[in-house]
């Protein structure tokens, strides 16, 4: 263990939220609180990195401590595990190089030491993580004593160096389940029909990978996942839908909002604005309403497009346990790292076998140096994806499948779900 360093803790929440982004933030909270001998004081920064520098801070101790010392874990820390979306809010800022703009992190230090801040935890995705990385190569050249340290967060799981990401479980049970309910739905008409699901990813199609899910519980899942890991084609596509009629007359599609054509051009381009955001991510949309418009020229049958937006990432109701659990124990490794004396790390998890558990599977918690994971994005092995590129592998499903296991146990009220919010 290194010295022992004092001070007060800021910890944020940044890039999109999640159903578990809040359980991370609860681990390190509690452990802040049960390191009160060496962090006497966290600090929640609203709106991220922006809202630091604006001093928008929250003493989170209040909130969460007992009037024993202890932290709430019944209370306030359970509800806000169980709380969707960022309880700190977020943003989408993109820090300089710290060469090129050294007078913004001069002014980011004299906050850090008017707050006597010692501890910074960030929890997000690759954006989240560059600015950790960017942080601590600017902390490397100054006098001031501070461990920094990143929280893994992003439903996309496309963030490198960790068997998968916190948020991602529960986001991959919410499609898995509206795919099951969805594919229900449309079987009970005998009238040709294709309904095309548009699903969250970018550059990975984690997401729409566990679309699939029902095809290995129940095998009565989508007919077809298409994934931007590998070319769109749509004469291949107009192909697949034409042998799903042969077997069936309700066809069901689910394809990733980042699907792209073999030139590089995403299938939904057409239909979408061009407004990209800081770090340079154009808004994507309307991938499945082009596919619906493309089916009802080519087949003339009925055709429906659904976009599953937001719910994607803020079902809290419908979270994974097995996921919120992780997301609080890397909030809570976090902490434990920094007091330790480790700084300019993130938080990973390894997958290990372990009979004991349901499926054998088991998770491990080690650090992984920051430079090695921001600004890279990990995808959809392609040996998971069939040859066909218009589904995944059973390998790829079993996979997943532990990392939806177990259900959230909101607190509910009247026939809603509590959510914990900080005023």
């Amino acid at each position: 263990m290194s010295h022992i360093l004092r001070g007060a803790a800021v910890v944020g929440q940044s890039g999109g939220p999640t159903a578990a982004i809040n359980a991370s933030l609860a681990g390190v909270i509690e452990a802040c609180i049960l390191h009160a001998d060496v962090i006497p004081k966290v600090y929640g920064m609203r709106n991220g990195i922006e809202g630091f520098l604006e001093e928008r801070l929250t003493c989170l101790n209040p909130l969460f401590t007992k009037e024993d010392g202890l932290p709430d874990t019944d209370g306030a820390l359970k509800m806000l595990i169980n709380t969707p979306a960022s309880a700190l809010g977020s943003c989408r800022k993109k820090l300089p190089k710290p060469a090129d703009d050294p007078g913004f992190y001069e002014n980011l230090l004299s906050l850090f030491k008017k707050y006597d801040i010692r501890y910074f935890f960030y929890i997000g995705g690759n954006d989240s993580m560059d600015t950790v990385a960017k942080l601590t190569e600017y902390l490397r050249t100054t006098d001031y004593e501070m461990r920094v340290m990143g929280v893994p967060k992003t439903i996309d799981n496309d963030l490198m160096g960790t068997d998968h990401t916190p948020g991602f479980g529960s986001a991959a049970k919410y499609i898995a389940t509206e795919m099951q309910e969805i594919v229900r739905d449309c079987a009970v008409y005998t009238v040709k029909a294709v309904t095309i699901v548009e699903i969250m990813g970018r550059d990975a199609g984690w997401l729409t990978a566990s679309a699939a899910l029902p095809n290995l519980v129940n095998g009565e899942g989508p007919d077809y996942v298409y994934l931007p890991e590998v070319p769109f084609d749509m004469d291949a596509f107009f192909g697949d839908v034409a042998r799903a009629f042969e077997r069936h007359p309700n066809v069901v599609i689910a394809v990733s909002e980042g699907a792209r054509f073999a030139d590089g051009h995403y299938v939904g381009e057409g239909t979408q604005s061009g407004a990209v955001d800081v770090f340079g991510h154009k808004y994507l949309e309307g991938t499945a309403k082009t596919l619906e418009n493309a089916v009802k020229e080519k087949f003339g049958c009925k055709v429906r497009s659904i976009e599953l937006n937001l719910p994607q990432r803020c079902a809290s109701h419908l979270a994974s346990a097995t996921d919120l659990s992780e997301s609080f124990l890397c909030g809570e490794e976090a902490v434990g790292a920094a007091v330790d004396g480790l700084s300019g790390k993130m938080i990973a998890m390894k997958r290990a076998e372990n009979p004991a558990y349901r499926f054998g599977y088991d998770i491990r918690y080690a650090t992984k140096d920051i430079a090695s994971i921001a600004n890279a994005v990990r995808t959809v092995p392609r040996e998971w994806i069939v040859p066909e590129n218009n589904n995944v592998t059973d390998e790829c499903l079993r996979w997943i499948l532990p990392l939806i296991q177990g259900e959230a146990e909101p607190v509910w009220r009247d026939g809603l779900p509590v959510h914990f919010v900080i005023k």
